[in-house]
């Protein structure tokens, strides 16, 4: 499943700039923020264990979910004159970068 999966971020990011340029006009902003492991019922088979690239499955440093709404509030309350094109937000000791 990876593939689909790699094929669908990559979309969501292309039309993220897209829609972020199209927008301009119209003053439209768009953003987009990749969520790390966020302490949701989502994350449950990274809270009980995940593998890793070693082969071994081990359990992920989470954040709480209000660290996210956080980052959307800040993003959304920017004024048209400013925006956060891309944001990730995670875990400070996730094993990998931008996973999530």
């Amino acid at each position: 499943n990876s593939a689909p999966y790699t094929a669908s971020k990559h979309a969501i990011t292309g039309l993220t700039r897209s829609t972020s340029l199209d927008g301009r006009k119209y003053n439209i902003a768009c953003g987009q923020i990749d969520i790390g492991n966020a302490d949701t019922s989502m994350a449950t088979m990274q809270r009980v264990g995940a593998p890793q690239a070693n082969g071994s499955t081990l359990a992920e440093p989470m954040i709480d979910a209000q660290i996210i709404a956080d980052a959307v509030v800040h993003m959304a309350s920017l004024p048209l004159d400013a925006n956060v094109q891309f944001m990730t937000v995670m875990a400070t000791k996730m094993p990998y970068i931008g996973r999530g």
